[in-house]
């Protein structure tokens, strides 16, 4: 049976017999007629130390063969290792190259690539060591997550990914359909020479019978099992079609969005802090060795920020507080600030980096720039919408008290644009039991930035889908 490297590195005891397998990524011979293989297969920051000698058969051939990016199998026994920095190393008594790979040609050499060039190689780029552990680290945010709500009983909800109602209204969806684009072109372009008559798409003849699109969010649905079975989430992946090309943008990506009945702003926000802190604790505690790395080698202060935000409560304020601070801090700011303006991310990143120097969870927000479906405060100016905000980052977590009155929300999808008609079943749940509920969306690859330090959110998912970029 094969054992991972992460094992022999910290569990399998010296003196055992073991088989372990992966890829090569350095070989250095000896004059004494040996040679020195770092084997690594992905279970561990670490490499295993491969000890290889001439009494393996065929040695001379066999290890020519051992180039930087083969694929080995090796058998032998652990031993205590006389070289620093290392606990055991391997002593082969076989070895078999699974995998040839031309030193030459490999395109990972022994050298420091850029993250844009490790973009182009997304095939590879998880062989590296920062993508080895961003991979592991990945991983161990979406347990963290789904351990803290299956221990808090919340049910897992799979919302559909094609969907006919946008969540946010803000039209930014991938489209999906059955119609045959090519006869549409042939129709529009021939009636193009009419002039002041647009070209309408008849939608009953598609799939849903209706224009269809990829999910923003599963929010919508998720409020209607929390409605009947009580606390639940939703965990999937989440479309946008907007045509930005940042480093804070992705058009596909994963949210994690948790909705609670008879949970008001106040018990959200609670739940919300005690989530983003449980997540990092736990990530901490699993994953030193590749935390320590990227605090070596991406961004120095990380373990300081994510003790800081684990270990301290955050701060409560409201976005008119807020907008007060940031207009007397006399900071200069790119995008102008006041009352009514969305925050940006360096608005965001000031209060919580420079001012506070802490977490922090702005409510109240102006319902001009907030979702229809959050609830309205009596004042008629602001929703209970919440946001919770990180160094580093800035926003991490959206949410709100959701708009539970019937009539309230008509009011406020008219108000939005929208057409109550569409959202017939959300209004029905106003009407049939309605109760206060509450919920937040965590997007996925923002928390792996807070946790890894990484700048471009294009390097917190393995395959990054951003506008002319989605090759696999």
């Amino acid at each position: 049976m094969r054992t991972k490297v992460a094992d022999c590195l910290k569990k399998t005891a010296p003196g055992t017999i073991v088989d372990v397998r992966g890829w090569v990524r350095t070989r250095r011979e000896s004059k004494q007629g040996f040679a020195f293989i770092e084997l690594n297969d992905g279970s561990s920051f670490a490499n295993l130390q491969i000890v290889a000698d001439k009494s393996l058969p065929d040695y001379e051939e066999l290890i020519k063969l051992v180039q930087t990016g083969a694929s080995l199998a090796v058998t032998g026994e652990l031993k205590e290792s006389p070289a620093q920095g290392q606990k055991v190393e391997l002593h082969a008594r076989t070895l078999r190259v699974l995998g040839q790979a031309d030193a030459a040609k490999y395109p990972l050499q022994k050298k420091g690539h850029s993250f844009e060039f490790l973009r182009e190689k997304a095939h590879l780029r998880p062989r590296t060591n920062t993508f080895g552990a961003m991979a592991r680290v990945r991983n161990a945010i979406c347990d963290a997550i789904h351990r803290y709500f299956q221990d808090r009983g919340f049910l897992y909800i799979h919302a559909p990914i094609i969907t006919t109602s946008d969540c946010e209204g803000a039209g930014h969806m991938f489209q999906v359909t059955t119609l045959d684009l090519a006869k549409l072109g042939q129709l529009q372009g021939s009636r193009s020479s009419e002039a002041g008559k647009p070209f309408e798409i008849d939608y009953t003849k598609d799939f849903f019978g209706k224009k269809a699109g990829l999910t923003v969010s599963g929010q919508l649905e998720g409020e209607i099992f929390a409605c009947s079975v009580g606390d639940c989430y939703t965990f999937g992946p989440t479309f946008r079609a907007e045509n930005s090309n940042t480093t804070r943008h992705l058009a596909e990506f994963w949210m994690i969005e948790p909705e609670m009945p008879f949970y008001e702003l106040e018990d959200n926000m609670a739940l919300a802090e005690d989530f983003v802190r449980s997540v990092i604790k736990n990530v901490l505690a699993r994953c030193p060795d590749d935390l320590q790395f990227f605090n070596d080698r991406i961004e120095p202060t990380l373990l300081a920020t994510l003790e800081n935000i684990s270990g301290h409560d955050f701060i409560k304020l409201t976005y008119t507080e807020a907008v007060e601070i940031l207009l007397k801090s006399g900071q200069s700011f790119e995008y102008p600030v006041g009352w009514g303006k969305d925050l940006q991310s360096e608005h965001e990143r000031f209060l919580t980096e420079k001012h506070f120097k802490q977490p922090v969870i702005l409510t109240d927000y102006p319902r001009e720039i907030k979702s229809f479906y959050m609830r309205a405060n009596d004042d008629g100016k602001t929703v209970r919408a919440m946001d919770v905000l990180v160094p580093g980052i800035g926003e991490i977590i959206g949410g709100s008290q959701r708009e539970e009155r019937h009539e309230v929300l008509i009011s406020r999808m008219q108000e939005c644009g929208l057409n109550p008609a569409d959202y017939w079943w959300y209004l029905e749940l106003r009407e049939y039991g309605t109760v206060p509920h509450s919920g937040f969306g965590l997007g996925l690859e923002r928390t792996v930035q807070m946790i890894t330090g990484m700048q471009n959110i294009r390097d917190c998912i393995p395959f990054p889908r951003t506008p002319k970029s989605a090759d696999f």
